[in-house]
């Protein structure tokens, strides 16, 4: 289902500027959902389903500039086995490496969208990446990132307590590490060699693959047993990461430098949040969706100083169900995705 513009109207530019949200209605309920970066491929994001079964369906859709209509490709839709806790294209903005798009469930999976004319459309597995090769057994992968610096690297999150550093050149393992206490649940990079992940234990923690025996607690929750759920990491001001408390609405804010205390509490939303994106082209906006049905963006170039009665948002969207998932498009910075129930909804920011 597109969000179409009023067909008697033109075409024009001015009329594709007021059209500010498409819609994609999906057969299934989505959860991973995130945006293509090549600069060829506009308006391009894979969505997943969230199916209580063991075959779940990844599709790739892309709007369509011309009629304002989200497409889904069948040749590039595909089965995936369990439903995808996250998915993310290859950060490759330039087009200077394959087309690749990669899936965390029980394993990390990498797949190649051949999309030229010469061959038929197609998705197919270039690796199953595996960290467990002790076990026929494995520990659910929560989440994974990809590194924008050296995109061989991607990091996984299990509940197995590890985060796993691959080189997916190699198809191999580079490290291997006990992480937290209990389930990663996230993990975000913030530069070559250095990321950040939160857990059930209710610590943020950084790692720096260059000393891999040590780590700093940037975080805990402040109630004990207050499980961390998703981590942001700020691209622009590296300075700062967002961090999603279980069933909590409030967004907390945290400033490296100094640990221990958030920086601010983003506390508008009415219901649990379950989604945080940093913007890609700002230092201090920051996008948060969750159970209120809401998008809310926030401007945090006030952060140091208090604000009385807490901050407030200064764009907010509701959406017809429960936000789910949430993705600001690094190529594409004035539209950011979400998702709610078997919608996909593109907005423009």
């Amino acid at each position: 289902m597109g969000a179409s513009s009023d067909p008697n109207q033109d075409g024009s530019d001015e009329q594709q500027k007021r059209s500010e949200i498409y819609t994609y209605e999906a057969p299934w309920h989505i959860y991973a959902m995130n945006w293509s970066v090549r600069r060829d491929k506009k308006y391009r994001l894979a969505i997943a389903s969230l199916l209580e079964q063991y075959p779940n369906r990844v599709e790739i859709v892309q709007l369509d500039d011309s009629n304002g209509e989200i497409r889904s490709d069948p040749n590039l839709s595909f089965e995936h086995p369990y439903p995808p806790t996250k998915t993310i294209f290859i950060p490759d903005k330039e087009c200077q490496k394959p087309d690749l798009l990669a899936t965390s469930s029980d394993f990390l999976r990498v797949w190649r969208i051949s999309d030229d004319s010469e061959s038929p459309r197609a998705v197919e597995l270039k690796s199953l990446l595996n960290g467990n090769k002790n076990s026929e057994f494995c520990g659910p992968l929560t989440s994974f990132d990809w590194n924008e610096a050296e995109p061989k690297r991607i990091g996984t999150s299990s509940i197995d307590t590890t985060c796993t550093i691959w080189d997916i050149e190699r198809e191999a393992v580079d490290t291997q590490l006990i992480a937290h206490d209990k389930e990663v649940y996230d993990i975000a990079w913030g530069g070559v060699g250095v990321f950040a992940s939160v857990s059930a234990d209710g610590s943020v923690r950084v790692f720096d693959l260059r000393d891999k025996e040590h780590s700093t607690i940037i975080y805990e929750s402040s109630e004990p047993d207050t499980p961390l759920v998703r981590l942001g990491w700020n691209k622009q001001d590296p300075r700062y990461m967002a961090t999603i408390i279980m069933d909590s609405a409030k967004v907390v804010v945290l400033d490296i430098r100094f640990p221990t205390l958030p920086v601010v509490e983003l506390q508008r939303h009415q219901a649990s949040v379950n989604a945080i994106a940093w913007a890609p082209h700002s230092s201090c906006h920051i996008c948060t969706a969750g159970d209120d049905s809401q998008a809310l963006i926030w401007d945090l170039s006030s952060m140091g100083q208090p604000v009385e009665g807490g901050l407030d948002p200064i764009l907010a969207y509701t959406a017809g169900a429960e936000i789910e998932q949430l993705q600001w498009s690094s190529s594409q910075s004035d539209w950011v995705a979400i998702a709610f129930s078997t919608k996909l909804q593109i907005l423009r920011v």
